[in-house]
């Protein structure tokens, strides 16, 4: 069985806490990514964003991008993933949590990301399948 680590993205950028939703938005165009982790001064995970965040809770709600930082953006503890875990272990964990992608940590430090992207390049069709209808269905 794979683990976290042989299925993550290797190497995931953070954006600082301090920086701007702009700074992030550029970065994620940049590395063309949808989220990016949220870190601290103390270089650990504390959110992570995604460009959705940006559009419904900065953009819609008639707020500055340039002057609202990723860290205002930051809320509750970040759902996480030991890079030793395995792959039913972080199947389990997206979908108790309903989300698509996931940061994977190893001694207290973010080493990489798992996305839907990495799940269908390492899964069964039938294990992918599963997890993309869990994900979709309605509360």
């Amino acid at each position: 069985m794979k683990s976290a680590r042989e299925m993550m993205h290797a190497g995931a950028s953070c954006v600082q806490e301090t920086e701007t939703l702009m700074d992030a938005a550029r970065l994620m165009g940049e590395l063309d990514v949808g989220a990016l982790p949220i870190c601290g001064p103390d270089d650990r995970l504390h959110g992570i964003i995604t460009d959705r965040d940006i559009v419904i809770k900065c953009l819609a709600k008639g707020k500055d991008p340039n002057h609202m930082t990723a860290g205002q953006l930051a809320q509750g503890k970040p759902v996480t993933v030991d890079a030793e875990a395995g792959a039913d272990q972080v199947l389990a964990t997206m979908q108790d949590h309903r989300i698509r992608r996931v940061p994977v940590i190893a001694d207290h430090r973010l080493v990489g990301m798992i996305s839907e992207a990495d799940l269908a390049r390492h899964l069964s069709e039938e294990q992918v399948g599963h997890f993309v209808e869990t994900i979709c269905a309605t509360r």
